[in-house]
Formats: structure tokens, sequence, C-alpha cells
């Protein structure tokens, strides 16, 4: 959560695992969106001798999808290499790191980017950058920020890429989350199953501070990436908004070298993990069919509208919470299909139901982080985007600090199915309804600029909890 360990077999494969996706225009250059792609999931900062590194066997990719059918348009793909300078010591590192290219430095990693568009033509836009190293401590990374801002490459044209460790962005309460529902400061309402013994109500707890990821950050400008080359400021053209998502794939036969003790790979690629909104497979997708949806393209999403339409949390909600939800008992009762989910998470929202707004891609429903690029970046940006009244958030893209666990919680305990149905009334508790964890609270680093997400959390100066 948002989808770190989502399914049963993608959880025993991290390097592969894709974590989280962001998608937005940039706030300091908004003639551009930035789209970021986390793997390597719940990353130990003192994670040491064999630090955390992307796969060489796995091909990433960052897909968009500009015309609403939910396949690529515009994909990028990163292939990494890794290279050790001396296999006869164990050291990850011999002395202090101060340049991408120091001696000092025994295991490195380089990547290579290339653009495809929907026709398979295809654009090498970049080979042999450099990922900095992981945040091992002020004796081996002195330095840190400016390793990771010289690993910041300049693409051309405005167009810039960053793959490397960063600061978790993500914050949300996994511990109550799946403690049965149990977001702390509701815990006073929760029924408890009849236990004696309970958590009482209280402040969230971050299950995810002070721990990193692997990004692949990109930004470019807006027409490289939307139908025609589009660039413009009407909100309501079909050509302004773009579907992204992220992918990571494995060649289908994997052997063991016993003489050498070493593994290769052979064979086509196949898809083992994908990954738009947030909490989709997390929480929407049933045990059963995991696997299997990590490894189809979005354009099939229809076969788990039925998911969407009737979420479990929602049924769940009224029990767990006895009299704190009776109208969304009731619309749950009534069997209707939730139309303001399926707008939400599959189809983009239509113009006419929030003034001055949509991102909607067509009937094709598909899983895709939906970002109407001709809505500029707030000045007085709000965590829980649309429903705080700012446009330029979640689910509208989503930004590194969009509060999205609230967001989807709100959203699923009906506050927003009166856009579809004025006769209906919200519970008030689905407005208020998170895991008491925000941003502000956790003085979580991000940046004002690319990549945004904060400087990875050291391994020797970051504490345990």
């Amino acid at each position: 959560m948002s989808s770190h360990r989502e399914a049963p077999e993608i959880a025993k494969d991290p390097v592969a695992d894709s974590s989280d996706v962001y998608a937005f225009v940039s706030p300091d250059r908004p003639d551009t969106v930035t789209l970021i792609a986390n793997y390597v999931p719940l990353q130990a900062p003192a994670g040491g001798p064999n630090f955390y590194e992307f796969g060489d066997d796995v091909r990433y990719a960052i897909h968009v999808d500009n015309n609403g059918d939910g396949k690529a348009d515009v994909t990028y793909e990163f292939r990494f290499t890794t290279q050790v300078r001396n296999e006869n010591t164990f050291l990850y590192n011999t002395g202090p790191i101060q340049a991408l290219d120091s001696p000092n430095w025994n295991r490195r990693q380089f990547y290579a980017v290339t653009r495809r568009d929907g026709q398979g033509r295809e654009q090498l836009l970049g080979r042999k950058f450099p990922c900095p190293p992981c945040n091992i401590g002020p004796l081996s990374t002195p330095d840190y920020k400016a390793l990771a801002d010289a690993a910041v490459r300049d693409l051309g044209g405005g167009r810039k890429v960053y793959a490397g460790q960063r600061a978790e962005g993500f914050y949300v309460d996994l511990g109550a989350i799946f403690d049965l529902l149990d977001p702390r400061p509701f815990a006073d309402a929760h029924a408890h199953f009849g236990l004696t013994k309970f958590p009482q109500s209280g402040p969230g707890v971050n299950a995810t501070k002070n721990l990193n990821v692997h990004s692949i950050a990109l930004q470019v400008p807006i027409a490289d990436l939307t139908r025609e080359g589009w660039h413009g400021k009407d909100v309501d053209d079909p050509r302004a908004t773009i579907g992204v998502w992220t992918t990571a794939s494995r060649q289908r036969v994997r052997m063991l070298d016993a003489d050498r003790n070493n593994t290769w790979s052979t064979g086509p690629q196949r898809q083992v993990s994908r990954l738009a909104n947030p909490l989709f497979n997390e929480v929407i997708v049933p045990m059963g069919r995991k696997d299997f949806w990590n490894t189809q393209s979005p354009d099939g999403d229809s076969r788990f509208a039925k998911f969407v339409a009737n979420p479990e949390v929602a049924s769940l909600l009224p029990g767990l919470f006895p009299g704190v939800f009776p109208n969304l008992d009731v619309l749950n009762k009534s069997g209707k299909p939730r139309a303001d989910l399926l707008a939400i998470l599959l189809t983009g929202i239509p113009a006419g139901l929030i003034p001055g707004f949509q991102n909607f891609t067509g009937k094709t429903q598909a899983d895709l982080m939906r970002l109407n690029t001709a809505i500029p970046p707030s000045k007085k940006p709000s965590i829980f985007g649309l429903l705080g009244g700012d446009l330029a958030g979640f689910p509208n893209g989503r930004r590194v600090f969009d509060d999205v666990v609230a967001i989807e919680l709100r959203a699923i305990a009906g506050a927003t199915y009166p856009l579809v149905d004025k006769t209906f009334t919200a519970d008030p508790a689905a407005a208020k309804v998170d895991d008491g964890v925000t941003p502000d609270s956790l003085d979580i680093p991000y940046l004002d600029r690319f990549p945004y997400l904060g400087v990875p959390n050291s391994g020797f100066t970051t504490p345990r909890s």
C-alpha cells in the first residue's frame, strides 16, 4: 500500500515490484509533465553490505495512453547494467564516494533509456547514465545531495531523467489498515468483534517512515506525451488528458547455473508487475486474481470492473463501524454499481460533474493514472486533491504529497457518490475517514524541483523508528 507487496507472487520479487506511480504537471516548469515510477519498496536505509539496486534482468517501462484505448502510445523503457570493480572485496565502497566515477565505489549501476511510439518506432534517448549510490552514511556518502544532483541527466529539449534511490514519499498507517481495517483516529467506533481488549483512538503511525525506494523519474514537455503533440489551455479538449502506468517484465525462462553459482534468463519478456492508480490491485482486486492482474494490459480491465462497481471495503465499513455509515449501508444493499468509482478509476471523470474539470479518456475501462495536462499546478495545493477543491491533485494525476489513502477511503465510503446521484447524501463520516497520517505531521523531505522525492534516508543517521 500504495502497492507495496500487493500480490502474492510479486511480493517475492521486490526489484520488479512497482510501489507507486506519480504523474503531474511540473510546478516549477508547467510546460512539462513529471512521471515517476517507484520500485524496490520498503527499503531499510542500513540494508548493507548488499545495498538495494534495480534488477539487471528486469525491463522497466513507463507507458502513456493518449487516445483512450488503454494501450501504450508512448513508452519509455529502462534497462540497467551493474558493474563491479573488485570482486575480491565484500565492500560496496572502499572509501568515501565523492563523485559518481569515484574509484572507491565498487558496485555501480548504469542504465539506458529508449522511447517507443505506438507504431513500435524506437529512439535511444541515452545510455550508460549513472545511478547514484545508496545513501550509506557520512563517511561513505559525505555529500549525498551532490551525488544525487549529478545523477540528474539532461536528455535535451527540456527533458530530464533520474534513476536511483530516493526517500519514500508515500505515507500510510499500514499497521492499522491491515489490522482488520481499524484506522487509529476512528478506533473507538470499530466493532472490535466482541473483544474486551482493543486499540483506543489516537493519531496514525506512518509505517513507511524513514524508508527508501528506487525511483525512475522523467520530466518531458507536455507535447511529447499528448495526442498530435497537443499543448493548450482548453481543459475540455479530449487531447488534454493522458493515461499513465508502469510495468516491469522478465524473460520467461530463468536458469540456475550450478557450476558458476549464478542465474541467467532467456526467452520472450513476460510482464510481472504493473501499477497506475494507488491501491487498485492492493485493495480492489481479490486475492485469487491479483497475480493475473499484474500480467495484463490495461485495455482488458473491464474484466475487473465488477470489483470496482461493488468494492469489498465499502461492503465492510457499515459492519466494522456500526451506525457510522447508514447511508452507505443502504447504497450497498441497493445493489447499484458504484458509477463514481468506475469513473474515477476506469474511465476518468467526464465533464459536467465537477466545474472546470474533466479527465475522461473514453468508454474503454482501464486502470490508468489520468492527468489533464491543461490544468495548471495549484498555487495553494491541497493534499486531498479533488476532494479538497484542488483540481491539480489526485485523481487528476498524482503528486508526491497527495494523501491518496484518505482520498480513496473517503471515495469508497461514499463521499463521491453524490457526483453521479444527486439524491444520495453521503454519511458525515465519509468526508472525514482516513488513517490519521499526513505529510505535515511527518516532516517528509519533498523537493520543490525534479525529481521531487527527497534525498534518501541515510543508513548511519536514520533511527529505526
